[in-house]
Order: C-alpha cells, then structure tokens, then sequence
C-alpha cells in the first residue's frame, strides 16, 4: 500500500512489533510491518519516509543473529532502533554491544540527560518497561546519551545530524506511560509528518486504488459471509464499481444459526446488493469427513471455498477478481513476516496454488478496530460493525475433532443460546469475542435420573484490541450460572459446561 507519509517497522522477532505498528496508527500516521531481512531493493520500493527497527531476543555479538541490509542506513529517512533494535544500530555504526551485568526486566526508572526532540517535554524522570539483558557499552560516533537508568549507561541514545534514534526501553507499551509522547516527539518533531492518515482517507485512496486496477467492464466476485471484514470489504468495492460486484453468499454449513437469512435480509434487499446464494453444505461436510487435523481442516474449507466461488462465478459470465476481507493479523499470523505460521487462514493460507481468479483484498493492511472505523465511514449500521468476529472456516474449527452434521447442529444451538444471554446481559459490545466451542469430549452425566453420556460445550469470551493478543473475560458467575442451566436443558446432547480463562498467548482465541 503507498502512503505519503508511511513507517516501516522492520521486524527482528519481537514480541512487541504489530504494538508499535498500533500506536503510530493510532498518531494517524500509516505503518506497516515488514521481515528484517527484506531485500535493499524490495524496501525500497516501499517508499518507506521511516524506519523502525523492532526488538528481538538475539545478541548482536552472536553469529547468526538477525541483521539488516546495511544499506537501510543509506536511505536518507529517520530511524528508531527500540531494545534489540537500538543495540543492532549501535553495532552497525561502530558502537559496542556486550552482555550486561545488570540485566532489567520490567518497569525501571529512567533519567532524561538531553530533553531535546525525542524526549521533549517527558520527565526528568520517568518509568520505562524494560526487557533486556544486553547493553550498548559504548554509542558509536556521532551518538549522543541522552537517557540512562541506575544499571544501564544507555538507555537511549541519537544521531541528530542523521535522524538515528535508539530507545533501549519500549515506548509501545502502556506499562510505559509516557511512551505515546516519545513516539509523537518522534514521528512529529523527528520525522515531520502531518499526521493525517484517516479512516475517511483510506476510504477514498482505497476506492481510486480499486478503480485504477480495474477497467470499467471488469466484474468482481466476493465472499459475503455476513461478518464485518467481508461486509466492510463489499461495501468498500461496491463503493467504487456499484453493480459490477456480485456478493456470493456460500452456506458451507458451518455457520451459526440463522445466518443464511439474515445475510439475504441485510444485504440482498436493505443494501441492495447483487447477492446469490450457495447452498453447499452437504459438499464440505463430505470433505471433512473423518479429517481431525486442525490444520488440514482449515485448508480444506478454504480450497473447496475458492472452488464454489470459481464454479458460480463462471455460470456469472466474465468474472476477473475474488474479494477477500482479510485483515493485517491474518497475514502476520500465516506467516509472512518474520514470525512462524500460527495457524492458515482460511483467506491467506488455504488458497489453492492455481486459483484462477485475482484478488482484491482491500483491508489487508487493517487491523479489526480499523476495519470497524472503515464500516461506520461506509454507513454500514452498528449492528453490522460490532458484530464479533466469526472464523472463515466457521464452526468447522470450534468442533475439534471430525465435523459432522450432529455435531454442527448442536452446536448452533449452543452458540445461539450463548450470544443471546451475553447479549440480554448488556455485555456484547463489551466483549471482544464470545462463542461456544465443541470439545471432542463427552462425559457422563445425569438428567431425569438417567445417566446420560453426552457433550460437553466450553465458553470462550475475551477482550483484545486487535486480535494480536487476548485475555478472558470474567464473566459473573450469575450470568454463567443462567446459560450452563440453558444448555443443559434445551439441548438433549449436552450434559456439561466449562469455560476457557487462558490468554493469547498462550493459547488462541479460536481453539483450532
């Protein structure tokens, strides 16, 4: 994506880069993020106006650790090396770089040698979060102190003449409370950015980018599934080429109860949008029969996905492009930077290899709470902006173990009981993501004074900002007292309750 005014943050694997890349967002300048070791050329084609180099757990002394093209130096833009990106800077430009004595982890207090630029108008002494056991020595030419703690001599440091900055602490995060101004200081009184990179903004570059990559008779597919990425994604594209879009609405039976209809209801007569629907059901559950691997599950619902889409689209006639509401975490976790494939989405990693139609992906540099910004810009109603997010491959990945039609059926149910008492409990716009999983488990149990040998359902609620991360909601023994009696009793095949209190990390907010 261009932007005027873009941040790059180069990732070395920290477990702190897609924050950075929130909180220049958030100061309304574009970011994206990209691998270390991205080629001279391939950044340079990114037209980067600044650099961010992110933290990492390697030593810079040790051979093999991550390190960049030493021509990034040589671009004439700004740069911010933050913890092992400062420390691979110092070593780059004739610093020194060895183990610490003292090494600090968590919030530390730090002291302002030089309030200029970078730390203008921070304390004197302030709290930084800390997370090293390395320390610059020794700042190569040309660099100034101008923060240090009690056990660090460099806490940060900078090259003026250059616009080279480095921070041993991070500012990204909150348990550094004046980090939002070190990160203002830097990207207004470093960089000189205006700081306009909006949602309406991105409205309008993003619908003359669709338009200039399309001629005006080229028609365009997408995958309607009546969540808020795809939603937002048609309306963007329906915003630019009106009625040469068709909305393919694809039943794969994995969707929670009532969807079909209120997909049809929403966006067939009150949006007004060409929409067909695909009954294909019985074709993915055919697929997945006697499939138990999470991963193999996912893939298999996205090829066969792509495969009804090609298969209607060609009874449409000429269609050239699939839009597809895959958002920034979708390609971060499947891999493509730095880090390690998570998990395939449905929408990134199960495409298959010679798929004939392009893509238009218009929200892939978005994070979720962008994408919602997007919607309420488009006039998309708030019923459709804050709806939870709701996996790709659907229930197919809340029912671990092999997916049959019992099995999805009981859990629609459950499902639906769920979201409606979270929603009487006034709790719905609170929570992040709430949904009932379908563990491969079944238990004895009583009911009637029968013994009953049935399933069990776990709740899953969390709260996150954008997906990277998550914690557990804690939901009032009440409320979770209400929709375990609920359970029980309206659906025969369910005879146990339990609920999910792990984070991401370590676990996922999705079980598979």
């Amino acid at each position: 994506m261009k932007a005027a005014e873009k941040v790059v943050v180069l990732d070395f694997g920290g477990q702190y880069t897609q924050l950075i890349a929130r909180r220049v967002r958030e100061l309304k300048v574009y970011c994206e993020i990209l691998p270390y070791n991205i080629s001279y050329e391939d950044l340079c084609a990114t037209e980067p106006s600044a650099l961010i180099f992110s933290g990492g757990s390697a030593s810079v002394y040790e051979p093999g650790t991550p390190r960049c093209d030493p021509r990034f130096y040589e671009l004439n833009v700004p740069i911010m090396g933050i913890c092992y990106g400062m420390q691979l800077m110092a070593a780059d430009l004739g610093g020194e770089v060895k183990i610490g004595k003292h090494q600090e982890y968590g919030k530390t207090n730090l002291f302002v040698a030089d309030d200029q630029d970078l730390l203008a108008g921070v304390s004197k002494e302030f709290v930084g979060w800390m997370s090293h056991g390395d320390q610059v020595v020794a700042v190569p030419p040309q660099f100034n102190v101008i923060a240090r703690s009690n056990n660090t001599a460099v806490a940060a440091m900078a090259d003026r003449a250059r616009k080279y900055f480095g921070l041993q602490f991070h500012p990204e995060v909150i348990h550094t409370p004046q980090g939002k101004l070190i990160l203002t200081n830097f990207l207004q009184n470093i960089c000189a950015f205006s700081g306009d990179w909006t949602m309406e903004n991105f409205v309008e570059s993003s619908t003359a980018e669709i338009k200039r990559m399309l001629d005006s008779r080229e028609r365009v597919v997408c995958g309607l599934s009546g969540g808020v990425d795809s939603a937002v994604a048609a309306a963007l594209v329906h915003r630019a080429i009106g009625d040469r879009l068709v909305c393919i609405f694809v039943d794969h039976g994995l969707m929670r109860k009532g969807e079909k209809e209120a997909v049809m209801s929403t966006f067939g007569r009150e949006f007004n949008m060409n929409l067909v629907a695909v009954d294909a059901g019985h074709e993915f559950l055919t697929l997945l029969r006697g499939v138990t691997d999470p991963e193999a599950k996912r893939k298999i619902i996205g090829n066969h996905f792509i495969r009804v889409f090609e298969r209607e689209a060609d009874k449409l006639g000429d269609i050239s492009y699939l839009v597809q509401g895959t958002l920034y975490p979708d390609v971060i976790e499947s891999g493509t930077a730095t880090a390690a494939v998570i998990k395939s989405h449905h929408n990134v990693g199960g495409l298959p290899d010679d798929m004939r139609l392009g893509l238009i992906e218009p929200l892939k540099f978005l994070f979720k709470d962008e994408v919602r910004q997007v919607g309420l810009e488009l006039g998309l109603p708030e019923e459709i902006v804050w709806r939870h997010p709701f996996p790709g491959p659907g229930l197919g990945v809340r029912i671990l173990g092999e997916v049959t039609a019992e099995k999805v059926a009981v859990l629609q149910e459950a499902d639906a009981i769920v979201i409606e008492e979270i929603k009487a409990a006034g709790l719905y716009r609170e929570i992040w993501q709430v949904f009932a999983v379908l563990p491969n488990i079944l238990s004895v149990g009583v009911k009637g004074d029968r013994r009953t040998y049935a399933h069990t359902i776990v709740l899953r609620a969390v709260t996150s900002h954008d997906g990277m991360t998550a914690d557990w909601y804690p939901l009032p023994y009440e409320l979770l007292g209400r929709i375990s009696s609920r359970l029980v009793n309206e659906i025969p095949e369910i005879n146990r309750f339990v609920y999910d209190v792990t984070s991401k990390p370590p676990g996922t907010i999705e079980w598979e």
